[in-house]
């Protein structure tokens, strides 16, 4: 009895008072945890000499009381230790990433947490992920977690934190005016930092993306393009039939017929192509670019909408086409919803799919069959097929190639690209863009086979880029306003048959002409209306590239 009552008060005396585990665990959290932040503050110009030295340390102190005033509101009871968990946990994970592959935490990269699949989230996973989520979080968690906290009565508790709150704020507030001058420079002219505060950046992303459902009605989608029409087609003339593959994460620089000092595009220098250098993407992610290149809102009144609209598929679908998506990726974020669509995911095929995955090909296979189940009055109209490839998706891009097309050595083998040296990430990247090429102009074979029946036409756009180690940063999803342009930067690559060109009166001379014009994402929507003949009130001329490369005839 003695023994157990001497143990409980020992351990009553040793016992932490809840404030100060609060303010210890903001200290892990500011130093350990934003290593990321600390790294890029140490590489700017304007931190040196005292003056810099002193702005980094006022900075620290406000991440410090910033996140002690946050964490003096859960400050309850047993609430304490859970809550702080939480926030080593989820520091520990944002960490990772931001040290890893150089990203930044917002709004758009917790939507493509949310809408990442099992696959893409198996291919981050490796051992220095655990190494760090170890070290990072669960070490001060397990240190946390046998660390014994005081408890107070709910009289002392109320005041305590109200104490708490109040200094932390005063200390956020005085070590702001101390720096003012300097942080607002700093965060003016290198806004990514502010994408670094770990874990406060994750939290205030989450709150956006959560915010989303109250400031844009998502469960209405209003109709776009119902007066859609296409144009009488002669007796003697083919029903048009287009081809849209919708690239994923191809880099514009690093395609052969793009000027690239590699020849990771010979099967595609053989066709008669056209193609455009100097198109921008809409976002720096799959799940921006692709509903935004779809819209016909074009991207800055996309970004501020305030509802959600049918898509570019669905114009297509009521001008009275026969629309099919097949997609080997993660889905089409909402664009092909009201049409037919086949997913490649349940495919199995001896030599184009494995480990539940497929390569891009597998999209060709048996596609006549899947266009033959297609409403005959419809294909007699015209055809558009959307075929989303897996491209360049990374971290994982050995996995996105058939070894036949392993062309380019060394390569990385790992998902952890930190590991491979600058030469092994850019062969495994070249060698998806040596697999697209060969993708690209295998579906260019298929549509003339299909030329007799069909006047055929092929567009290849990539929804956004991506950095390979570039300034540190890899894959893409950075803020677009701070993103480097490999991010931004896509391929647009177009193929028309002879029977197209005819029947539409395009030339293919003009639009080579047009290979350095500035275009973006914007003129994807109606350029493909334009393609298919579709008049709409909501179709633009002015942003249809092919629009004065018709003949007047």
């Amino acid at each position: 009895m003695t023994s157990k009552r001497q143990r409980s008060q020992s351990s009553k005396s040793n016992a932490w008072h809840p404030a100060w585990v609060a303010l210890l665990g903001s200290l892990w959290l500011a130093t350990a945890g934003n290593y990321a932040l600390w790294q890029q503050v140490h590489q700017l110009p304007e931190v040196n000499g005292l003056r810099g030295l002193g702005f980094a340390i006022g900075f620290g102190v406000i991440i410090i009381a910033a996140l002690t005033t946050l964490l003096s509101l859960f400050n309850w009871g047993k609430f304490l230790k859970p809550v702080l968990t939480v926030f080593f946990l989820s520091a520990a994970s944002g960490a990772y990433f931001m040290m890893s592959y150089g990203i930044v935490i917002d709004s758009t990269m917790i939507t493509n947490v949310i809408q990442t699949d099992t696959h893409e989230a198996l291919d981050l996973f490796n051992w220095r992920m655990l190494v760090s989520f170890a070290i990072l979080g669960v070490l001060p968690s397990w240190a946390l977690w046998k660390t014994p906290i005081k408890s107070l009565r709910l009289g002392q508790q109320l005041i305590g934190n109200a104490l708490l709150f109040v200094a932390s704020l005063a200390v956020l507030v005085a070590s702001l005016l101390a720096i003012f001058q300097d942080f607002s420079s700093v965060m003016r002219n290198h806004t990514q930092l502010r994408y670094l505060i770990n874990p406060l950046n994750s939290y205030y992303a989450i709150g956006l993306v959560a915010a989303k459902p109250f400031q844009r009605d998502n469960k209405t989608v209003l109709p776009v393009g119902q007066d859609a029409k296409l144009a009488t087609l002669k007796p003697t003339e083919k029903p048009p039939m287009l081809l849209l593959v919708l690239g994923e994460t191809a880099r514009m620089g690093n395609f052969g017929v793009n000027g690239y000092e590699r020849n990771t595009t010979p099967e595609l220098a053989k066709e008669n192509i056209v193609s455009l250098r100097s198109v921008m993407s809409c976002g720096t992610s799959t799940a921006t670019s692709v509903p935004c290149m779809f819209s016909h809102l074009g991207k800055e009144d996309f970004e501020s909408r305030k509802n959600n609209y049918e898509s570019l598929i669905d114009i297509l679908h009521h001008a009275g086409l026969a629309v099919l998506w097949i997609d080997n990726q993660a889905g089409c974020k909402g664009v092909c919803e009201r049409v037919p669509q086949a997913l490649t995911k349940e495919l199995q095929h001896p030599s184009l799919c494995r480990g539940g995955e497929c390569f891009d090909e597998i999209m060709l296979h048996q596609l006549d069959e899947r266009i033959q189940a297609l409403p005959a009055d419809r294909r007699a109209k015209g055809v558009v097929v959307v075929m989303h490839q897996m491209g360049s998706h990374g971290p994982a891009y050995y996995k996105r190639v058939p070894d036949n097309f392993k062309k380019f050595q060394p390569e990385c083998k790992s998902n952890a690209l930190q590991e491979c040296s600058r030469e092994q990430v850019v062969n495994s990247f070249d060698n998806t863009i040596l697999y697209t090429d060969h993708f690209l102009a295998q579906a260019i074979q298929w549509l003339k086979k299909s030329e007799s029946q069909s006047a055929t036409a092929m567009l290849y756009v990539s929804d956004h880029g991506e950095s390979l180690g570039e300034n540190n940063l890899y894959l893409h999803g950075l803020p677009y306003r701070v993103a480097p342009d490999v991010q931004k930067r896509v391929p647009w690559i177009t193929w028309w048959s002879p029977t197209f060109e005819k029947q539409t009166g395009l030339q293919r001379a003009c639009l080579k002409n047009k290979t350095e014009t500035p275009l973006t994402h914007d003129n994807y929507f109606h350029s493909v209306l334009g393609l298919m003949g579709v008049s709409t009130e909501v179709y633009q001329a002015k942003l249809d590239v092919h629009a004065d490369c018709r003949s007047k005839s």
